[in-house]
């Protein structure tokens, strides 16, 4: 399993070129499977890498009722890698700002992400790295598509809106399925997320429920769907900033001009 998973680590790296010479990668570590599977990849990967690269590990402790506030120290004093506990209070935000009722992942996620970015900016961090799987990326791809009207996913390096962080998700080709397993046998000390507590609404929830069916009946089908984010045709969506529709009758005109001029070359050939 170990391999299988270093070897698409390793192969979303290159073919996206996460990481480089010097880099300095901040590794975001939430105490769930994903995280500790990315930063246990990343160490073995560090060890025989063509490049030469730093780790830091940070946790935000987000101060939840009933966090246990030991697991993550103690778990990272096992391992060769720098790190940071960061405390941010941003439940008592959470909590205040979301009406009875609503979830709060979305505030959650934006209060997490802002306080992430500026400790990158502090410590110096070149790449933040996200623990975000194959399946976390086919899900925002629908929440995008039902919820939002918009056709974009989470994307395996993303250049913040702005322009001071570079963020990867190197495990981007994973399978779930493939990080569970992998975290069981490593025995990892999972963290559960409790700040939302249970929220049966959850759009993600309902769109990974989905996804999972999907897969059950028809087994490849979100590799297949992978697959079609990664080969995107432009001139078959209906995007105008993305492609030029109105300029294909001009586009036609140099083509037909460019097939006669072929074609009178060869009558004169002949």
């Amino acid at each position: 399993m170990q391999k299988r998973l270093r070897r698409q680590v390793g192969n979303a790296i290159i073919d996206y070129g996460m990481i480089h010479e010097g880099d300095k990668v901040m590794v975001c570590l939430s105490g769930g499977k994903d995280s500790y599977t990315m930063l246990e990849i990343l160490l073995n990967l560090q060890r025989n890498a063509p490049v030469a690269f730093e780790l830091v590990a940070v946790n935000l402790d987000q101060k939840q009722p009933g966090f246990p506030e030991h697991v993550l120290p103690d778990y990272l004093a096992t391992k060769d890698v720098a790190y940071h506990i960061l405390e941010r209070d941003t439940y008592s935000v959470v909590k205040e700002k979301t009406p009875e009722g609503k979830t709060t992942c979305a505030l959650c996620s934006r209060l997490r992400r802002g306080s992430l970015y500026g400790f990158a900016e502090e410590i110096g961090a070149t790449k933040i790295a996200l623990g975000h799987h194959r399946e976390d990326m086919l899900e925002t791809l629908f929440l995008n598509m039902f919820y939002g009207g918009t056709l974009k996913s989470m994307p395996p390096k993303l250049l913040s809106d702005d322009g001071k962080n570079i963020v990867i998700r190197p495990l981007a080709y994973c399978r779930e399925a493939d990080i569970a397993e992998y975290a069981r046998q490593m025995a990892f000390p999972i963290i559960p997320c409790n700040l939302c507590g249970s929220q049966p609404n959850l759009q993600r929830q309902v769109v990974k429920e989905m996804l999972a069916e999907w897969e059950a009946k028809h087994p490849g089908r979100l590799e297949t769907m992978f697959k079609a984010v990664t080969n995107v045709a432009p001139s078959q969506l209906a995007d105008r900033e993305l492609f030029d529709f109105a300029g294909l009758e001009e586009r036609q005109r140099q083509r037909q001009e460019t097939r006669i001029d072929a074609l009178d070359l060869l009558s004169r050939e002949a």
